[in-house]
């Protein structure tokens, strides 16, 4: 049973050469159509083709549907209800982090600072009606206090569900992988199969969009968004230092690897599209 899975996935994953794939495979099929009774090998090669589509999008679906499933149903119906119960009950501080704290507090501030200021334009009162305005801005403070509690308890709450429930979407989406290593052969060969049917300036233009979009001129700003997503997502302290570290290191990081994948691998699989590539960044 190991000897036929080792050897579908060796056959549905070619492999590099020195010569250009699609050198060869223009020229096997050329080959191929001099023979006699093509009609049943391109028969064939319809069916096969029509199979690895198939089952390339079972992949797919299985791969987005099983861990979103998990997700949904570990947040809402596990991890919330026991986070939120452990964290009202047992938890006495509503901050999860100091930095939720450092933003609440300078919520108040704005807050009663504003206040102020309306307090200052208001029209001048007389000394029986004072008492009105400063009940009035009281009850207002007061209210804001117990809005920022509840946003930040709630806050503190989603942060932990969703590091429990994301770590059970990759433990989830791990085993999706090691149960469908077969169709995940497929998969790939497929995905590489339909990228290599573009064209050379297709190619060439995906390539550059994704290098300037990861590691270009203007990509830090996408980093930095996404980093601090991910830091009040999972709840967190918010590190500005570490935010610049990561800006200043991984895209160049990124940029080395993916101009070493062009040189290393690219160049001998299609040394036209890099060609093009190359044309088009000068």
């Amino acid at each position: 049973m190991k000897k036929t899975t080792y050897f579908t996935q060796s056959k549905s994953v070619e492999k590099m050469g020195f010569i250009p794939r699609s050198i060869l495979r223009t020229f096997d099929r050329f080959q191929r159509q001099l023979w006699p009774g093509i009609e049943n090998l391109v028969i064939r090669e319809f069916q096969v083709s029509r199979s690895q589509f198939l089952v390339s999008i079972q992949a797919l679906v299985y791969l987005l549907l099983i861990p979103l499933f998990f997700n949904f149903f570990g947040k809402e119906f596990i991890f919330k209800p026991a986070v939120n119960y452990f964290w009202n009950t047992q938890q006495s501080s509503l901050f999860l982090n100091p930095s939720q704290e450092e933003r609440a507090f300078r919520q108040v501030e704005d807050f009663e600072q504003r206040l102020y200021f309306e307090a200052l334009i208001m029209p001048p009162l007389k000394e029986e009606t004072t008492k009105i305005p400063n009940l009035y801005f009281e009850e207002k403070i007061q209210k804001k206090y117990l809005e920022l509690a509840v946003q930040y308890n709630n806050e503190s709450i989603d942060a932990v569900t969703n590091l429990l429930t994301d770590i059970l979407t990759v433990f989830a989406f791990w085993l999706v992988s090691l149960f469908m290593r077969p169709q995940l052969s497929i998969l790939k060969s497929f995905l590489t199969e339909f990228l290599y049917s573009f064209g050379d300036t297709t190619k060439s233009f995906l390539l550059l969009f994704i290098t300037d979009l990861f590691v270009g001129f203007h990509s830090p700003h996408g980093w930095e968004v996404f980093l601090e997503f991910l830091i009040q997502h999972f709840g967190f302290p918010e590190n500005e230092d570490f935010i610049f570290l990561f800006v200043a290191t991984f895209p160049v990081l990124l940029d080395t690897v993916i101009k070493y994948w062009i040189f290393r691998y690219l160049n001998k699989l299609s040394p036209s599209t890099v060609a093009t590539y190359h044309t088009m960044t000068e």
